[in-house]
């Protein structure tokens, strides 16, 4: 059974850092191609920092340059380092594969005040 526990949001305020850790169980970050995604209120849940199996990163436009997607294979956690947050940056945080399971995680939520 496939578990997915996504923590380290909270409140910010702009130009801030964030790391979210998301730890994996009943499956192997290993051989999945893995990322995070974002929901805002309002809004369509989206990709935003993808790691290949070969572990080459890809970003959204929006966090370009600000994100950094990592992952600890030991560990089967994947992370998300965000710095320079901004106010838009504001949303529930999941971690899954890509492309998504059908199974998602609890999220965390990221708050960034002006």
């Amino acid at each position: 059974q496939v578990q997915l526990v996504e923590s380290g949001g909270g409140l910010v305020q702009a130009g801030g850092s964030l790391r979210l850790s998301c730890a994996a169980s009943g499956m192997s970050i290993m051989l999945s191609a893995m990322g995070w995604y974002r929901q805002a209120p309002g809004k369509q849940r989206e990709l935003v920092a993808g790691i290949t199996i070969a572990r080459n990163a890809n970003y959204a436009d929006s966090v370009k340059g600000r994100f950094t997607i990592s992952s600890d294979n030991a560990k089967n956690t994947v992370y998300l380092q965000m710095d320079s947050l901004k106010p838009e940056d504001t949303a529930v945080y999941y971690c899954n594969r890509v492309p998504s399971l059908v199974y998602w995680g609890q999220g965390t939520q990221v708050t960034v005040s002006s």
